[in-house]
């Protein structure tokens, strides 16, 4: 059979982050949602997205296919459903489709005529934002279940102080000497060739994926995820940060998301808690206005290849875009839009070129290119979110 993730409806609910990603390729947990799908299903799978990332995440039919909605998060239960799928059959959660079957060349899909099959039974479903961070922590802990499920860990180093070892995974290549691990509240997962450096001070769950750094003197409290060859030090709470990102120094993050390529500068701090302790609201792109979010607690959204410099103070529920790169004094805007240049003085446009640029330099450090595809989806993105800038 042949498995296609399509973004569905919470698509632009999840922007900044799927201006550059299919949902599919979100990373929650320890795994992005399509490698949790193509490790249950034993499989490869493709994308059904937006037509401008298509050439960088294109879809493959085959004569049957089962299409599933990426915002869900599969578990064994799901997944044995999705795998009995037939023809004219389809896998909903309430109102909401969660698979289907599909054959080659079918352009209208009526679920009327459907055989509807109802999933009962709890699922995480990442809809907003900020489901990405609230509900890490179970995602985390399904990822380490399936990730380490018949293996066994790397032994811990000797020099380090640890709490419920039973909860720690290792994989190979990963170095950590004089940290205190604490795994009793959920597990600690170190990826290849990662490496906590001494001092540092780690409570789970935490997913510290493959060649990521955590460095000296760290405080990380869970669920916090660090993506692939990211490199992180302050101190951290309830965040993900998606993967080759960089909070190198002192400052504190939480209950945040950040994307890829994206750095933080020195004594960056964000607010996660407003004074008169409210709800928090966040930029909707979709509504182009600001949503209740049901949380108390909610920090910084930072979408791919955005900057900060030293001493940036990140409001309560702020919302970067694509491209952006924020420094001066005071508190940026709670919603500073794609490709925007300044701070709290005023924004000017980032054009396209100079962020290029940088992007090129930025990711020939960790060996990789900006190809002419990447290129591509930041121009789409620059002129998609002209709307929002304003000089």
């Amino acid at each position: 059979m042949n498995y296609i993730l399509f973004d569905g409806p919470s698509r632009n609910n999840l922007l900044p982050f799927t201006y550059t990603r299919p949902v599919a390729d979100i990373r929650v947990g320890i795994l992005t949602i399509r490698q949790k799908w193509e490790s249950y299903l034993e499989t490869t799978t493709t994308t059904v997205t937006e037509d401008y990332l298509s050439e960088k995440f294109p879809m493959v039919e085959m004569e049957e296919n089962v299409m599933i909605n990426a915002s869900y998060l599969p578990n064994m239960e799901l997944v044995e459903m999705v795998k009995d799928l037939k023809q004219n059959q389809a896998i909903f959660k309430d109102e909401d489709v969660i698979a289907f079957y599909a054959e080659e060349g079918q352009e209208d899909i009526d679920f009327e005529n459907y055989q509807a099959i109802e999933f009962a039974q709890d699922i995480i479903i990442i809809e907003n934002t900020w489901d990405i961070f609230s509900k890490n922590g179970a995602a985390i802990r399904e990822d380490f279940s399936l990730i380490t499920k018949d293996r066994t860990s790397q032994p811990i180093p000797s020099s380090n102080n640890i709490i419920a070892p039973e909860n720690i995974f290792i994989e190979k290549g990963a170095k950590l000497e004089f940290t205190t691990l604490n795994a009793s509240g959920g597990p600690i997962y170190i990826g290849k060739n990662a490496e906590i450096m001494e001092g540092s001070m780690i409570r789970g769950p935490l997913a510290l994926c493959e060649s990521a750094v955590i460095k000296l003197g760290a405080k990380i409290y869970g669920p916090t995820t660090i993506g692939p060859v990211s490199k992180v030090c302050g101190e951290v709470s309830n965040s993900v940060i998606f993967g080759y990102s960089s909070k190198g120094h002192d400052g504190y993050l939480g209950d945040s998301v950040l994307g890829e390529w994206c750095n933080l500068g020195a004594d960056t701090n964000n607010s996660n808690l407003k004074n008169n302790y409210a709800e928090v609201r966040l930029w909707n792109y979709q509504t182009e206005g600001f949503a209740k979010t049901g949380l108390q607690f909610c920090g910084l959204m930072m979408g791919d290849h955005s900057k900060c410099g030293i001493n940036t103070m990140f409001n309560t529920g702020t919302v970067v875009g694509v491209s952006a790169n924020i420094f001066g004094s005071g508190f940026p805007r709670n919603f500073v839009p794609s490709f925007s240049w300044g701070g709290s003085g005023g924004y000017t446009t980032y054009l396209t070129k100079k962020a290029f640029e940088v992007a090129k330099v930025v990711m020939a450090r960790r060996k990789l290119e900006l190809t002419e595809q990447d290129e591509a989806i930041l121009e789409h993105v620059f002129e998609d979110t002209k709307k929002f800038r304003r000089e």
